[in-house]
């Protein structure tokens, strides 16, 4: 049997020897010439926007993945004896005559490798009935990008491995069932880049078994099984193809009973089509197709078995085909119709362009549930469907899609039925309502299924299911399916799940509630709406309640959006940068949106901010100097135009966006865009807002009271039920071991708080500035005790951190007792309670002593509730109202339970979903947190560093001159917890948490290396623009003097001395200056174009990417230097073998310098040998190409020209010690010895 687990963790380890092997193997080969020759067609077509480099990766990817499969299913048809003899392995006896079958073929092809062997075998396998499709030379990408002999020998030993202590195979493939569900678990896991991309995920077979029941069943009895027809656009590993082949067999078979059991196989596959972008996605499918024809055949040999046919193509069905509604939606612009004539090696192109270029009888499947990861073909798929609005995700065009492939009404035909399971963000978020308001609205939509809270295992995102017809709608109602709750715990078998036994029980019943659905029938006209609340028990009703008659957000704020979108705002980072001191670049402070909490917004640190007051761009020489290393990214943004930066004249520096109105007063209302609940806070200016921090700007002269009673209703509960029926969630918790999510913890889904609904709250005419403006207080009280705050002013003591400590508690409690009379005080507002308990002076409380809280207690306590809301938040559950409170407040408190338990409408919203949670890091991490920055930042103070006198200094040596700093020793101590701490120990962990070592080899791993390597690529070319940009700013005079003559030619009889004077009186006009800029303009792209060529946007890092997840942490994607130190691994004194270690804010010279210094030191001093030396000087021949370029003019104190002395230093080290340049760049370091292992010690 296949140990499905076992063999995808090892071929998933396998995948990626072999991806490896192809990349060394195709450096330089016809194969990959041929897949540039195709990125360039397909790049000058634009069918891809990809770089070479990633879809040279994603090619890579492909053949690795293919060759596996190509083996795997030899494999399984090998040991369930579907071959008469084996090919490649099998158990027992069979692996040595495969064996003997290789060395028969080396006897006659010796000069042969492993690799010729199995292409060899491909092609013995390929004649034998149903795989010539598998193993086709003309689409299959293993045959383009072959493995080499050893990858090859590698792939032959994996499926020949056995265990060594019973000699049977390690992966045996022997199923008397002949079950090929594992094929599905290696189409979704085995390749990380292909579930990716693809958005690869299986879809759960009593998700397919429902949905067939309700469209291919129906279509079967209403076109026929002889006549009927079905596809699944997006076939993914075939479970639809799979489901739908087994239905109409058995209708085959039920109504013809005589006909040959092969011809009921072969009718039943020509009713199934199916089509998928990835090409071993249809592979994998095909191969099922292949073994349920055969066993429905009643064959066990292939040779036996028939020539099996299948519907089934590589391609893009948004893309490729015919489709039916462009004639009703719009037509298509020239570019789209030059894009569709191009293919991919991989496309069958005859194939798909006749499966979708017809309708079919049922239409089914799984779209990907992700935006356009290729942004040419999101703008193609934008000029096709009228459904792609925005930054829309796959769910619009395919839902759109798979309407416009099902059977239209006619007179003569009826409409055929659609059934898909889709990620449901078009309901709430704004792209979607084209989809809503557009096509759905006109067609017979059905039902509408809410699937958020069923655990689909691998689904990530909240679903729903979509059945309808491709006809006029036909009644003025559609069933909707509302959510109320999820399966309350994770459950073994989902289909047996709760919640969906009751979307089974309940979908054909008009008007039904349970304790996690309900079902209507909404009235059509709802639905044509958007946004669609699919909330159930009553939410639509209470939604509706606050909305009537009530003015919205938008009315009094015009402007609610994103304060800027920076596009790479990684690279404008400044916070962590030592390299940039303070004061030469400007900067704001920046907010994100996880940072805007609990009232209160935390700087996330200082951004560069290239604009002035009046957010006028002023991007001086050293904002350029700063942005440089990333300037061929930021220049490849796109405009609005859609065409780059560099291609419209905008410069890298500048934000993408920054609304002027929006940046130029200082009160803000800001909010965290992604947030489990509703968080808003009254900035008082000079900060940045990216976009997940969105903001409300009122207009300029408005009060701070007046932002003060906005806020107030908007960090209600209210408010938070408001935005969650309106608003999209983005998955909270992830429960089970299949990564399902499922709704048990509500409270702990992230909802996308966009800002045009945020725009459409409707405000109570009423509003509660007087408890906003003591809540804001209280924020601004706590955050000025917590621990960083203490730390950033003065020398931490523990008096001073214990008495914050009380303070943050008691303005936590406070707070917490403030915003429960704002719920209650907005329900009163709002009219949902009109006697809603207030109190004018409540006491503090704590987390759990809120009467919801209360309630949820005593139900827990019962057994009729489970819930984590309480040991998640590190509280405990009270049942009895605190003795300590005063007796009016008692009293609010159980006529809030009361309320809570009676009322309908309250009941709904006092829910852990709705309320507050007043997260905060526990004070002891907070705490421990601040001391070590401060002891950090005390580490980089100029005692310890001298700017003048750059040196290494080794941890030791650190550790021992922070021996005579008192206050570093004290609050080190705070920070042990303890006076008996090691400091030695203590500076070396501080130190080498926060270094990045100095050298290219020392921080990246292989694929790093590459990367790397392509940035070191692109600077080069940057670096020669920039020398053709000084050229010509050096001649701009000899361009004035042209331009100036092209626009004055000389007048008859004028003499050369009058011409001479009236040029230099003309060459300061403003026309010359302007023709002068353009003819340099022109000049500088011309000899770029020529001298340069293309520049490249190289890849940005991955974590992978980095030998240490610290390393990653301090240098993210775009390798943006936010290391406190620099360190020298392998650079250690013999007398010293602590960590050498460099201050991190030394500019390139100085770094120079320092190692220099320690280098000669160990060359003159110690006497090293050069393979001691070597990386220390492959660490200048790094710095060589920046000393060139920021330090290269003349020295005045040494008359040098540093970035050529240190070129020569290196290069004459390096003949010293016998080591070529090409030597140094290639260094890496040591392998690590191992102790040998001693013999254990006799007993």
């Amino acid at each position: 049997m296949v140990d499905a687990k076992q063999l995808l963790t090892d071929l998933k380890r396998l995948r990626r020897r072999l991806d490896e092997d192809l990349r060394q193997h195709h450096r330089d080969s016809p194969g990959r010439a041929a897949v540039q020759v195709e990125w360039q067609a397909a790049f000058e077509a634009r069918r891809t926007a990809d770089t070479f480099e990633t879809f040279w990766t994603a090619a890579l990817d492909q053949a690795a993945v293919h060759w596996i499969l190509a083996v795997v299913f030899l494999r399984f048809l090998e040991d369930n004896r579907l071959v008469d003899r084996p090919l490649l392995s099998g158990p027992g006896e069979r692996l040595e005559l495969a064996q003997l079958r290789q060395r028969e073929f080396f006897r006659a092809r010796p000069q042969d490798s492993d690799a010729e062997f199995l292409l060899e075998t491909f092609a013995e396998a390929a004649r034998l009935p149903g795989l010539a499709g598998l193993y086709d030379p003309a689409h299959n990408p293993l045959f383009r990008l072959p493995l080499s002999g050893d990858g090859a020998m590698a792939l032959l030993a994996f499926f020949r491995d056995r265990v060594p202590e019973t000699g049977a195979l390690l992966h045996e493939f022997t199923d008397p069932d002949w079950s090929t569900r594992f094929l599905g678990d290696l189409y979704q896991d085995l390749s990380e880049d292909a579930r990716k991309r693809f958005a690869l995920l299986q879809t759960p077979d009593f998700v397919e078994e429902w949905i067939l029941s309700r469209t291919l069943d129906p279509a079967i009895r209403e076109f026929g099984y002889e006549h009927v027809t079905m596809i699944d656009p997006t076939c993914g590993s075939g479970h639809f193809l799979l489901g739908g082949f087994a239905r109409i067999l058995a209708e085959w078979q039920r109504h013809a009973p005589d006909m040959p059991p092969a011809a009921q196989a072969q009718r039943a596959l020509d009713a199934v089509s199916g089509v998928d972008l990835n090409p071993f996605a249809v592979e994998i499918a095909r191969f099922r197709l292949l073994l349920a024809a055969v066993r429905a055949a009643g064959e066990t040999r292939l040779a036996a078995a028939a020539d099996f046919r299948f519907s089934l193509a590589v391609g893009d069905s948004l893309f490729h085909g015919t489709h039916f509604f462009r004639a009703e939606l719009g037509g298509a612009a020239e570019g789209f119709g030059r894009r569709r004539r191009h293919h991919y090696t991989a496309e069958d192109t005859a194939a798909h362009d006749v499966i979708l270029g017809r309708q079919y009888h049922a239409v089914v499947g799984n779209p990907p549930y992700i935006q356009p990861p290729d942004a040419a073909m999101r703008d193609a798929y934008r000029e096709i469907y009228d459904s792609c609005h925005m930054k829309y995700a796959l769910a619009a065009p395919f839902t759109e899609r798979f309407f416009d492939l099902t059977q239209q009404e006619s007179d003569r035909e009826p409409a055929g039925f659609v059934g898909l399971i889709v990620d449901n963000s078009f309901m709430k978020r704004q792209f979607g309502s084209r989809l809503i308001e557009r096509v759905l609205a006109r067609l017979d939509l059905t039902h509408v299924v809410n699937c958020s809270g069923v655990p689909l295992p691998g689904h990530n995102t909240s679903t729903a299911i979509l059945f309808g017809r491709n006809r006029p709608p036909v009644s003025s109602v559609v069933r909707t399916v509302r959510g109320i709750k999820g399966d309350p715990d994770a459950v073994a078998d989902p289909a047996r799940g709760q919640l969906w036994t009751a979307i089974l029980t309940q979908t054909d019943q008009a008007k039904s509630e349970s304790a996690f659905i309900s079902t209507e029938d909404t009235p059509r006209a709802v639905l044509a709406r958007h946004p669609w609340n699919m909330g159930g028990g009553g939410a639509a009703e209470v939604q509706e309640a606050i909305e009537r008659d009530r003015p919205l957000l938008a009315s009094l704020s015009p402007e609610i959006g994103f304060g800027c979108i920076i596009s790479e705002e990684e690279a404008f980072m400044i916070a962590g940068r030592r390299d940039v001191p303070p004061g030469t670049v400007p900067v704001r402070d920046a907010i994100i949106g996880e940072e805007v909490r609990d009232w209160s917004a935390r700087s996330s640190g200082a951004i560069l901010f290239p604009y002035d007051g009046e957010i006028n761009l002023t991007v001086s020489a050293r904002t350029n100097d700063v942005l440089w290393p990333w300037k061929a990214l930021l220049l490849a943004r796109r405009d609005f135009g859609n065409r780059s930066y560099r291609e419209v004249g905008r410069s890298f520096a500048e934000y993408h966006q920054i609304p002027i109105e929006r940046n130029r007063t200082p009160l803000t209302i800001t909010f965290g865009e992604i947030a489990t609940h509703n968080h808003f806070v009254l900035d008082r200016g000079g900060k940045v807002f990216n976009r997940t921090a969105p903001v409300i700007k009122l207009p300029p002269r408005t009060s701070e009271d007046a932002h003060l009673s906005l806020l107030g209703l908007l960090n209600s509960s209210i408010a938070c039920f408001w935005l969650k029926a309106r608003c999209k969630d983005k998955g909270g918790d992830h429960v089970g071991t299949q990564g399902a999510r499922i709704q048990n913890t509500s409270w702990d889904e992230r909802y996308a708080f966009n800002a045009t609904n945020v725009g459409q709250f409707p405000l109570a005419s009423e509003r509660p500035v007087d408890l906003a403006r003591t809540l804001d207080t209280e924020a601004q009280r706590l955050s000025a005790n917590r621990p960083a705050a203490l730390c950033e002013y003065a020398v931490p003591k523990r008096a001073a951190l214990d008495i914050a400590r009380t303070e943050i508690n008691a303005s936590r409690a406070r707070m917490i007792a403030l915003q429960e009379e704002l719920d209650w005080r907005c329900y009163r507002l709002y009219g949902l309670c009109d006697g809603a308990p207030e109190h004018p002076a409540p006491p503090p409380l704590r987390f759990g002593e809120r009467a919801f809280e209360i309630v949820m207690a005593r139900r827990m306590s019962t057994g009729a509730l489970e819930s984590a809301w309480f040991t998640r938040h590190r509280s405990t559950p009270i049942t009895d109202l605190p003795a300590h409170w005063p007796e009016d407040y008692r009293a609010i408190v159980e006529r809030r339970i009361t309320l809570i338990e009676t009322d309908p409408t309250i009941g709904l919203i006092e829910r852990p979903e709705y309320k507050r949670r007043w997260s905060m890091a526990p004070w002891e991490e907070m705490e421990r947190d601040a001391l070590r920055l401060w002891l950090l930042e005390r580490l980089e103070e100029t005692r310890f560093w001298p700017r003048d006198d750059p040196r290494l200094t080794s941890t030791l040596t650190l550790a021992d001159a922070a021996r005579h700093d008192a206050d570093f020793l004290a609050v080190a101590a705070l920070y042990a917890g303890h006076a008996t701490f090691d400091l030695d120990v203590l500076v070396a962990e501080l130190v080498t948490k926060e270094a990045v070592p100095f050298l290219a080899a020392l921080r990246y791993a292989e694929a790093g290396l590459r990367k790397r390597a392509d940035w070191e690529a692109t600077w080069e070319k940057q670096r020669a623009e920039d020398a053709i940009d000084a050229d010509l700013a050096g001649r701009r005079d000899e361009f004035v003097r042209i331009a100036w003559s092209r626009l004055n030619p000389k007048v008859e009889d004028e003499t050369a001395e009058a011409y001479a004077t009236r040029m230099l009186a003309g060459l300061g006009t403003e026309a010359v200056q302007q023709a002068a800029d353009r003819d340099l303009a022109a000049e500088g792209k011309r000899r770029k174009q020529e001298e340069v060529g293309t520049i490249a946007v190289p890849p940005k890092y991955k974590t992978a990417d980095f030998l240490s997840q610290d390393f990653w942490r301090l240098r993210g994607g775009l390798d943006v230097p936010k290391e406190r130190f620099l360190s020298f691994p392998h650079c250690a004194r013999d007398a010293d073998a602590s960590l050498p270690v460099l201050w991190a804010g030394h500019d390139h010279l100085a770094r120079a310098k320092a190692i220099a210094g320690w280098y000669v030191e160990r060359k003159d001093v110690d006497g090293w040998a050069a393979p001691r030396l070597a990386p220390l000087l492959a660490g200048l021949l790094e710095l060589v190409p920046w000393l060139r370029q920021w330090h290269n003019a003349i020295d005045p104190e040494t008359g040098l020209r540093m970035g050529e002395y240190f070129a020569e230093f290196v290069g004459d080290e390096a003949r010293s010690l016998g080591l070529t340049l090409a030597e140094l760049r290639a260094w890496t370091p040591p392998a690590p010895t191992r102790r040998p292992r001693g013999r254990r010690a006799a007993a």
